[in-house]
């Protein structure tokens, strides 16, 4: 069952906005970092079902921060979504070809976030 969500942005208004729809609208229970370097941190003390991470921010891409979290034996396996503003097919391809199970687009819909997160959760199966 999907209920822990460890979101990593580093935009702090689309983490507000995300936080707002993934708990709120989702009933998620959602920690957020603002960096691939604090997700690696902080995922020690939360675990999560489900990574959600931006493509890219500074320092750790999205791509790093997902190889990162996988070295760490206990979340070799957990979910994977991406979350980008580069949504060509190639790139949503690479991405899902380096294990994402998903990739959300952005602008994204606050309303139906929680609904493509839980979709995704369930194709994976």
């Amino acid at each position: 069952m999907l209920n822990n969500i460890l979101h990593v942005e580093d935009d702090e208004d689309i983490r507000s906005i995300a936080l707002m729809a993934l708990q709120a609208i989702g009933g998620f229970n959602v920690v957020q970092c603002s960096s691939g370097q604090e997700a690696v941190q902080k995922v020690q003390e939360f675990t999560p079902d489900l990574f959600l991470l931006d493509v890219m921010m500074p320092g750790m891409s999205g791509i790093e921060t997902q190889e990162a979290l996988r070295k760490i034996p206990r979340f070799a396996n957990t979910p994977v979504i991406f979350m980008t503003a580069k949504a060509h097919r190639e790139e949503i391809d690479a991405f899902k070809g380096s294990g994402a199970i998903e990739v959300i687009t952005k602008p994204f819909d606050p309303v139906t976030l929680s609904d493509q997160v839980r979709a995704a959760w369930e194709k994976r199966k």
